[in-house]
């Protein structure tokens, strides 16, 4: 499998909504935020405070990420969004993903990515994702989403 990684283009956007919409963790709302963020950067590119890149493999668009640098801090970014198609994960589509990301944010001198996902059984797959890229735990907020669903947030850090 021969993974490309690249900016994200308007011609990317159906893909990607396909995508978001057939992948279980993801709520209505949830999606709907997601292609707001998209929106942003495909009308107004990097100014909108959002990047996104875009993951092919013959020539068809299997998975995004979506990060930006967090207001009013040095050096500290965000990843909002990661997915890949459902039946491509594992694949290390989301690792490269993640790299080209990482290798981005350190060319804009990050120090500091932080990542936020939910403390449900659903998400387990995507925890254990982000400790295999070598991301840990830095804070657990209780019932943060509704009662029983913690808000969990991951960090990585560079020299």
């Amino acid at each position: 499998m021969t993974i490309a990684v690249r900016p994200t283009i308007l011609a990317d956007k159906t893909s990607i909504m396909d995508i978001l919409r057939n992948t279980p963790e993801f709520k209505p709302i949830e999606v709907f935020v997601a292609e707001e963020l998209i929106d942003a950067y495909l009308e107004e590119g990097t100014v909108s405070g959002y990047f996104l890149l875009s993951a092919e493999e013959n020539s068809e668009v299997v998975g995004y990420v979506c990060y930006g640098e967090t207001p009013l801090t040095e050096g500290t970014w965000d990843i909002y969004w990661i997915a890949v198609s459902h039946k491509l994960q594992g694949k290390g589509i989301g690792r490269a993903l993640m790299s080209a990301a990482e290798e981005a944010i350190k060319k804009a001198h990050g120090r500091l990515i932080l990542i936020e996902t939910s403390s449900t059984t659903e998400y387990e797959k995507t925890r254990r994702f982000y400790h295999g890229i070598g991301c840990n735990v830095i804070c657990r907020i209780p019932d943060f989403y509704i009662p029983g669903d913690d808000k969990i947030i991951f960090e990585k850090r560079f020299q």
